[in-house]
């Protein structure tokens, strides 16, 4: 079951239905919100309706629809389904925080791989045609969007993508850990450690542990942090160092211009 938005957000949603509508649904970056999806512009709430009414509140956006909307319930509210609110961000959200939203999607269980690409393959509305051309970067597994960011940092620099929360065995072939992202061939593993690694000790000792059984079966562990991402140019070297001391022979990481827009600190998210 979806959790319900958080309450602040909730109240603004229904004043704001207040002055739509009667089949005015939450859509947009207001939609993934309420899917749990965390954005940074928060100040406009976004609403669709199949009627030709408008709003003259600068805070609300309301989008006139020419096809029925097939809404559902998500948190106590009407919105646009998953995969209509990826295709309906994809025209203004830069591409790793439209496959982190995703990869959220799908983790999340709100949709599933298959559903995501079939609707962006099969739907002619706007946005549909980048949502196409980002939707098989989305993966099954993925738990937080830095990882999603991390990953797609090695991709589009030219190194080989990673295997998401891969399962890793010991030399008897017993469990000895879960990555987040794997490199097996080379036994090299890249984790991201989010705040609550500073919060719950438990869960840092426990991390910590772990990568010593990683390391004494002869894997180089990675350890990304928040701070790593307002220098995200070092994390692929890191990756790359680490690759070739396992034996990887490809070329250096290749930052492009494109590369640096995409993964700059400042970049704007939906």
């Amino acid at each position: 079951m979806a959790a319900g938005p958080e309450p602040s957000f909730a109240t603004w949603l229904q004043a704001a239905l207040l002055l739509m509508p009667a089949d005015a649904v939450v859509s947009h970056t207001s939609a993934a919100r309420l899917y749990g999806y965390t954005v940074r512009r928060q100040g406009v709430l976004e609403f669709s309706t199949n009627t030709a009414a408008h709003t003259a509140v600068p805070e609300i956006v309301l989008h006139r629809r020419r096809w029925q909307l097939h809404p559902r319930q998500v948190g106590g509210f009407w919105a646009t389904g998953p995969d209509r609110t990826f295709v309906d961000i994809a025209t203004r959200t830069a591409l790793p925080d439209l496959v982190a939203f995703g990869d959220h999607l799908v983790h999340a269980g709100h949709t599933t791989l298959e559903d995501l690409r079939w609707y962006a393959d099969s739907r002619h509305l706007d946005g549909v045609r980048r949502a196409r051309r980002i939707a098989p970067l989305v993966r099954v597994g993925v738990e937080s969007p830095p990882e999603t960011v991390v990953r797609l940092m090695a991709r589009f620099s030219r190194l080989p993508e990673p295997e998401v929360n891969g399962v890793i065995l010991d030399d008897a072939g017993a469990f000895l850990a879960r990555g987040d992202l794997v490199y097996r061939q080379w036994r090299v593993v890249v984790e991201y450690d989010g705040l609550h690694h500073l919060t719950d000790r438990r869960a840092w000792q426990h991390d910590l542990r772990r990568r010593e059984l990683l390391e004494a079966q002869g894997w180089t562990v990675i350890v990304i942090t928040v701070s790593d991402l307002q220098t995200p140019e070092h994390i692929p070297i890191r990756i790359h160092g680490a690759l070739t001391a396992h034996g990887y022979r490809g070329a250096s990481p290749v930052l492009s211009s494109q590369w640096r827009r995409w993964f700059s600190p400042r970049r704007t998210r939906i």
